[in-house]
């Protein structure tokens, strides 16, 4: 069984009597699957800050995820409404040159902070909550409670987001329906795939994940044929959009053109953390390797799957057409993957990217009901939310927290408002932003966590993966959230088309989920009367819930630190005592 490190120390390494390799294939590897155990879920005094137990309480999530599955989350999870949908509000506003801008800055932000949560994750794959606890435990207990509350909030909201959005998208095909019709079956689907458990979620996930990325790839492919006037009616286009109307729009203030965009890409860019987020339904021993590969597939989904399309997609159409989302046209406004298709005269293939786009986005609400359910739960684990919500089911699901999802999704039947395309900004700059405090939580927690290890004496030697970036790809990462937040403040108030002028308005709507994480923090600082703005080094918790993590000379890999049962003894009478290097 894996050693329960609730109250583990270094000192207690010297009790271990076997080590047990990662490798799958190790006659010596321990039983995979993993019963509930009691919960550790705390509840948070107010007054003091110490913890109660919930007691027996089943807490763990039934790790039934395999590698396969986080290599496709990691690849296209999150691909949905705002790379296929609402991207085409982003070329219409900044042009093409000025939405791969957004997504080169966010992408470098990105790729850092992934390095960063995997070594996070790795270290601690136990700890309550995954990294939505990592502000409380590495930072202060009120960071970690307004971006607990921010997180699910930005998955509660993207549920009706995508839905909405669905309807929407539909209207490709028929205007007439009715978006409450589409809006009950989706709403449906989204609720079978998740109340079926983990796996059944990983599998319908993967499936979907898995067409949208060939679907991408056969965008990519057929762009170019269309470009060169092998296929379609347009004949040979090469550069022609990029020289008139042109590869950016500046309209006055190119700058502030590119920050409107970055919303948009960090809301398309969102999913990528979930990868740490699933960690606690994944089998341990597969956890190094395959964080390892997902953090290094981050990088190529940014550079192939949203860099690579839209600039395909900058050639086949004008960023001025008046089939795009936010371009002002009374048209019916569609993908930017399917408008570049439709108009250079591509027959049927419109169709079924339009499909794809549609289960794409179904797939997201999928991901946004799994984790808005599993967040709530996180909460309830730190303190957070009402223990009532600790408890699972018998097969391992947050079965409450999911009833919850549920209900608040029952916001997407707003689709029935006629300005549709005004719910999908309000929701997706909540969203969008709310994003950014969790990437910018989740490094200054490793930058805490490496000042505290050096402050406690203990090597990094122990990790079980180091992020490459080291703090410096935290700071990175910290520098561009800071940067965004204040042009992003600037953009709000004083929009495009304002004339210098303020717009209250326009700035709740695109700016609404910082005030909310303002009152969120304050709110727990005086309700806690906690002053203090830093936990200090010495005193951080790095043992709790940590796997550590050594070279084993007799195998000469890194293994992690385990107490093996009477039945496992005898199969692991060869390895030789573990010792810390």
């Amino acid at each position: 069984m894996i050693y329960n490190r609730n109250s583990f120390s270094l000192s207690d390494m010297s009790s271990a009597k076997a080590s047990v390799s990662l490798d799958g294939d190790n006659d010596t590897n321990i039983s995979k699957d993993f019963e509930p155990a009691t919960c550790s879920g705390i509840v948070s005094n107010a007054s003091d800050g110490e913890m109660e137990v919930c007691e027996n309480t089943p807490n763990e999530l039934k790790q039934t995820i395999k590698p396969f599955h986080v290599l496709m989350m990691s690849t296209a999870t999150g691909i949905g409404t705002g790379l296929l949908v609402g991207n085409g509000r982003s070329i219409s506003i900044a042009g093409v040159g000025g939405t791969l801008v957004g997504y080169l800055i966010i992408g470098i932000m990105l790729t850092c902070c992934m390095q960063t949560v995997g070594e996070l994750v790795v270290a601690f794959p136990s700890m309550p909550g995954g990294f939505n606890s990592y502000g409380k435990r590495f930072i202060d207990p009120s960071v970690g409670f307004t971006t607990s509350w921010l997180f699910f909030l930005n998955w509660t909201v993207v549920l009706p987001l995508e839905i909405c959005v669905a309807s929407m998208t539909i209207k490709f095909w028929n205007e007439r329906i009715h978006p409450w019709l589409f809006v009950s079956l989706c709403f449906a689907m989204v609720c079978c795939v998740n109340f079926f458990g983990a796996r059944c979620y990983a599998d319908a996930d993967c499936i979907l994940n898995c067409l949208k990325v060939l679907m991408i790839a056969g965008f990519i492919i057929l762009g170019v044929l269309v470009n060169t006037g092998v296929a379609g009616t347009s004949g040979y286009i090469g550069l022609k959009y990029f020289h008139n109307p042109g590869f950016f729009r500046n309209e006055g203030n190119l700058f502030k053109s590119i920050a409107t965009t970055l919303v948009t890409a960090c809301f398309s860019t969102g999913g990528t953390e979930f990868v740490a987020l699933s960690c606690a339904e994944q089998n341990k021993d597969d956890m190094p390797r395959s964080i390892r590969r997902a953090s290094i597939q981050v990088l190529l989904r940014i550079a192939v799957i949203f860099c690579v399309s839209l600039f395909i997609i900058g050639l086949l159409i004008p960023y001025n057409s008046p089939l795009l989302m936010g371009s002002g046209s009374e048209l019916t406004h569609a993908s930017p993957y399917v408008v570049a298709l439709t108009t250079n005269g591509v027959k049927v293939v419109p169709h079924i990217v339009n499909a794809i786009i549609l289960l794409s986005i179904i797939s997201v609400a999928n991901n946004a009901m799994y984790s808005s359910s599993r967040t709530l739960h996180s909460l309830a684990d730190q303190g957070f939310a009402p223990k009532y919500f600790c408890k699972l089911d018998i097969s391992g699901k947050p079965f409450r927290c999911l009833c919850v999802s549920a209900v608040t999704g029952m916001f997407s039947f707003i689709a029935e408002y006629k300005d549709q395309e005004t719910i999908f900004v309000w929701l997706l700059s909540i969203s969008g932003l709310s994003t950014v405090f969790t990437w910018s939580m989740i490094c200054i927690s490793h930058l805490r966590f490496r000042s505290a290890m050096k402050e406690q004496d203990q090597s990094l030697h122990q990790l079980g993966y180091k992020s490459p970036c080291g703090v410096y790809g935290s700071y990175i990462s910290l520098v561009i959230c800071g940067i965004l937040l204040i042009v992003q403040f600037w953009v709000s108030l004083f929009p495009i088309g304002s004339n210098g002028k303020p717009d209250v308005a326009s700035f709740f709507q695109n700016y609404m989920a910082v005030p909310v994480g303002l009152l969120l923090y304050l709110g727990h600082k005086c309700y806690t009367r906690n002053t203090q703005l830093f936990i200090s080094a010495d005193k951080i918790d790095i043992n709790t819930n940590r796997d550590i993590y050594w070279v084993d000379d007799v195998i000469g890999k890194k293994t992690i630190f385990k107490e093996l049962d009477e039945d496992t003894m005898e199969q692991s009478s060869a390895l030789s005592e573990p010792r810390n290097k």
